[in-house]
């Protein structure tokens, strides 16, 4: 994890801390949105995962305001439109998040595969345009 976190901030500029909560955001969008078994894949392929969950969820207000939560509320309250808010509140300015996702998905298909992250990719609509 501490390589993937190191990553994203020389990637995106953003410090351990943001990074750390914008990961854990991901992730659990990951994990609620994809499908169960390639997330799995993906979560034991990047120790230290769950946890990164535990701390973006204890930290997680729950509500979201302002335009892309208004957005959110009218596309169901859920999807990539929200996990945006969540990294905007988080700190994640909108300018780097597809460099966020990116490499994620990057560190994602090297411990993990193609086999793994493609379908994730493939079964979250809008997911593509950030990875």
């Amino acid at each position: 994890m501490e390589e993937l976190l190191a990553r994203v901030c020389d990637r995106t500029g953003l410090d351990a801390g943001t990074a750390r909560t914008a990961l854990g955001h991901i992730l659990a969008f990951l994990q609620k949105e994809g499908p169960e078994a390639e997330v799995n894949q993906l979560m034991a392929a990047l120790p230290g995962s769950e946890s990164l969950i535990a701390e973006a969820n204890a930290g997680d207000s729950g509500g979201g305001g302002g335009l892309m939560g208004m957005l959110g509320g009218m596309m169901g309250g859920g999807g990539v439109m929200a996990l945006g808010q969540k990294l905007m509140a988080a700190g994640v300015p909108m300018g780097q998040m597809q460099a966020l996702g990116q490499e994620l998905f990057t560190v994602g298909r090297e411990k993990a595969g193609e086999d793994v992250m493609g379908p994730i990719v493939g079964s979250i609509p809008g997911l593509n345009q950030f990875v």
